[in-house]
């Protein structure tokens, strides 16, 4: 039970991780460095400090980065590899994955966060087109907040962070084909 209540946090906190890299990855740090959760060692770094202060200082840049038309498509691009990264390395840390190798789950946190990035950055240009750009900032909210009520229920109730990662997908699937729909139409 413990190996599958550990899959289920590890994927809600690379889906998280895919909408918003910093989120995800702080929480886990402070709730490391409060003796919330065990991170196994090397991912235990993330409770230290500095690395928190680091993580901290890259979220809030990119907190008011992403709310910015043309910034967020550059931080998006950037993101692409970072929201990844930070995916895979979510995944990996969850002591309760310590059945799965390595290799495999930092596999599967990078193609999970990775895929929830590519999903955000293909809607955004869309509304970007459709709005004049002033869609980004509620996009943008709505994806931070996404990120950390999946980090949450990942953490605490992993079974719901699962089911909020595919209506986050679900959600963005429809909304990319309602806007698709209407540059059709308009055209």
């Amino acid at each position: 039970m413990e190996l599958l209540s550990g899959l289920l946090s590890s994927l809600g906190l690379s889906g998280a991780a895919g909408l918003n890299a910093s989120i995800p990855l702080l929480l886990v740090g402070l709730l490391a460095r409060f003796g919330v959760l065990d991170l196994a060692a090397p991912f235990d770094l993330l409770a230290n400090p500095w690395v928190l202060l680091g993580i901290g200082v890259l979220g809030l840049l990119d907190f008011i980065g992403d709310k910015i038309p043309g910034v967020d498509h550059a931080l998006h691009l950037v993101g692409g590899v970072v929201n990844a990264a930070a995916g895979a390395i979510l995944f990996a840390a969850q002591t309760g994955v310590a059945e799965v190798p390595p290799a495999l789950s930092l596999a599967l946190g990078f193609i999970v966060a990775g895929g929830v990035h590519a999903t955000r950055a293909a809607v955004r240009p869309v509304a970007t087109a459709t709005t004049g750009g002033l869609a980004n900032p509620a996009l943008s909210a709505a994806e931070d907040g996404a990120s950390l009520g999946l980090s949450v229920l990942a953490i605490f109730a992993p079974v719901l962070a699962v089911l909020g990662l595919a209506g986050v997908l679900v959600f963005a699937a429809r909304l990319w084909q309602r806007v698709r729909g209407r540059r059709a139409t308009s055209s």
